[in-house]
């Protein structure tokens, strides 16, 4: 292989959870321009790597959607990522996650078969390829919880990590806001709870409201405490960002949590989005609770 060239290949190696979204991630690729390649045996990830690497080639960025559900295929996957690096090729790994329920949730839907599930056990396959996979997550450069991502949010996901454009660093930002009844989110890597604030929920007014009203948003952020806590923040933010992106680091998720994810959190998530927007940072906004209670509040009215 020449490695001059195979260095200027951007390589991609998805992988997951089966049920986790490998393939519309891999769709969100094919929308960004990578050519794509599904299902690839990990034993021909080198081989694909050496043909985009020959000069002349037409394809720069590759994508590849591939399985390591047995111990073969688990022991070659590790082989190859060791050739792409001894030929210096570049490659980020993506791996796809979600919780056992909603994988489950997700076969029944579609009523395939999980392939590792013995005798039909859909939740004994799903742990079998978790307890396989955890070494592979932990070396992964962005992992990506799709557990309460519906199929745009996950090509918002991608496309924030991927896309080209000028940006402050290549580290791509996700600020959401969430519910602490809801449970934690996996893939965040700080956690801030904003419980500390008064809660617009016990006010009559504000309560069928969400914290993207101008009403409730003005209710958290008119208190001192609220202006303390955003100044700290964004002083965080303003150390921790840069350091990550020196050492690397390609994705950087921060959820801000309040007890039902509607009012608080989705507000001051909301302000930490512009702050960093405005410093140009490449940043995606999500608010995984919202909605979860709405239909309740419009039974209440």
């Amino acid at each position: 292989m020449t490695t001059a060239k195979a260095g200027k290949v951007e390589f991609v190696i998805i992988t997951g959870l089966s049920g986790a979204g490998r393939t519309e991630a891999l769709h969100a690729f094919e929308d960004l321009g990578y050519f794509c390649i599904d299902n690839l045996p990990p034993a021909l990830i080198p081989k694909v790597a050496e043909l985009v690497a020959t000069p002349g080639s037409p394809k720069n960025k590759v994508a590849l959607a591939t399985d390591v559900r047995g111990g073969h295929f688990f022991d070659a996957l590790w082989e190859s990522l060791r050739e792409l690096k001894t030929s210096q090729v570049e490659y980020r790994i993506v791996f796809l996650d979600a919780d056992t329920p909603t994988i489950v949730k997700r076969f029944k839907e579609t009523r395939r078969r999980h392939p590792l599930a013995k005798g039909g056990d859909i939740m004994e396959g799903v742990e079998r390829e978790r307890a396989l996979l955890s070494e592979i997550k932990e070396a992964a450069d962005i992992v990506i919880d799709t557990t309460d991502l519906t199929g745009q949010n996950l090509k918002q996901k991608v496309a924030a990590g991927f896309r080209p454009g000028v940006f402050t660093t290549s580290l791509a930002i996700t600020v959401m806001s969430f519910g602490y009844k809801y449970g934690l989110p996996m893939d965040a890597d700080i956690i801030l709870d904003v419980r500390f604030l008064p809660n617009p929920y016990y006010v009559d007014r504000l309560r069928p409201l969400t914290g993207q009203d101008k009403k409730v948003k003005n209710y958290v952020l008119e208190r001192p405490a609220t202006a303390t806590f955003l100044k700290k923040t964004e002083s965080l933010l303003t150390f921790l960002l840069p350091k990550y992106a020196q050492e690397g680091k390609t994705h950087f998720a921060l959820a801000l949590g309040c007890t039902g994810g509607r009012h608080r959190s989705v507000a001051l998530a909301e302000v930490v989005f512009e702050f960093l927007q405005k410093r140009n940072y490449n940043v995606i906004l999500r608010h995984r609770d919202v909605d979860r209670d709405n239909q309740a509040y419009e039974g209440n009215k």
